[in-house]
């Protein structure tokens, strides 16, 4: 059985969002945790438009359920499919600003979540995120960054890495821009006053991994 949002609860869902719901309660009131990577991804690519086999690898979900999603929304009157079927958001949706707000905004159980991921990838000294992720948590368009993603690190693994960083990106719903260094490299270019790392460090930035005292 598909779970149909009405008008009413979306007007109630949005007027709680100074709650600061967590992932899972979100998921809940927009039916399945797919739904809200859709979205997620819609709206961070917004206005582009893609087809349900895009969709489905872009946020690696079965193909299948992806289309199930896309049908449940479109007759919620939230997107809809051109002639090529591909499907885009529709900005006439009565609470498309106040949605997208909601949807983009991240939890800090998401966070705690990337943070236990980063550390497995191997001697993690320094973790800064930026551009997308500041997005995340107010809502707003994307920053402007040198990394979204800045990794300090030595004995990394290369899978668990790309791992990772896949599934990141399928999670937030687009490219992400990726930095890793060995201690001795960014020590070396944190003296040397070198121009990425200023740039990152002087901009909006969330250090969530700090080992170097910074």
């Amino acid at each position: 059985m598909q779970f149909k949002l009405s008008s009413d609860n979306l007007l109630l869902l949005i007027l709680n969002e100074e709650a600061k719901m967590s992932k899972n309660t979100l998921d809940k009131l927009f039916g399945s945790r797919i739904r809200v990577k859709l979205l997620k991804f819609l709206f961070r690519n917004y206005p582009g438009n893609f087809n349900a086999q895009e969709i489905s690898k872009r946020i690696q979900e079965p193909f299948e359920e992806t289309k199930s999603e896309l049908r449940t929304l479109s007759e919620l009157g939230l997107i809809n499919k051109n002639q090529k079927a591909a499907y885009f958001l529709d900005p006439e949706f009565e609470f498309f600003g106040e949605l997208k707000s909601l949807i983009l905004k991240s939890s800090p159980a998401e966070k705690d979540k990337m943070v236990r991921k980063i550390l497995g990838l191997g001697r993690i000294k320094l973790a800064v995120t930026s551009g997308i992720f500041l997005a995340e948590n107010t809502g707003s368009d994307l920053y402007d960054t040198v990394a979204d993603l800045f990794i300090v690190g030595d004995d990394i693994s290369k899978n668990k890495l790309r791992a990772f960083l896949t599934a990141l990106e399928a999670e937030v719903g687009k490219e992400i821009k990726f930095t890793l260094m060995d201690k001795d490299e960014f020590q070396y270019r944190y003296g040397m006053f070198d121009r990425f790392i200023r740039v990152l460090l002087e901009g909006p930035h969330e250090k969530i991994i700090n080992k170097l005292g910074l």
